[in-house]
């Protein structure tokens, strides 16, 4: 047991210098996966108005709504898994990244 522990803290300090990309994947993949199900709900929302509109909340959505979440959201991210200890940080992002996986692969997104 004392193994996999120290195997587990040594994983999770390797990851530590790299959390700021971590947490910018996390973020991207969450709203690639999500992305498609909020573009289909603003299409809805704004399926009777006129094209530019349209065009525009489009543009405003993907461009720069997007854009932000992942510039503001990934730093505050990355702080919250620096708290994390070592065994329970690689623990906790390989479990992200496969339910993330497995979400995008029960929604047919891969």
């Amino acid at each position: 047991m004392n193994l996999l522990i120290e195997f587990l803290t040594d994983s999770g300090q390797f990851i530590r210098p790299w959390l700021s990309e971590i947490s910018t994947a996390m973020v991207a993949c969450l709203l690639v996966v999500f992305g498609a199900d909020i573009n289909r709900v603003l299409r809805r929302q704004l399926s009777g108005t006129n094209f530019l509109i349209r065009t525009l909340v489009f543009v405003l959505v993907n461009a720069f709504g997007y854009g932000f979440l992942i510039v503001s959201v990934s730093p505050w991210l990355a702080k919250q898994l620096s708290h994390i200890p070592s065994q329970w940080l690689i623990c906790l992002v390989v479990a992200t990244f496969f339910f993330v996986g497995s979400w995008a692969q029960r929604n047919r997104q891969v």
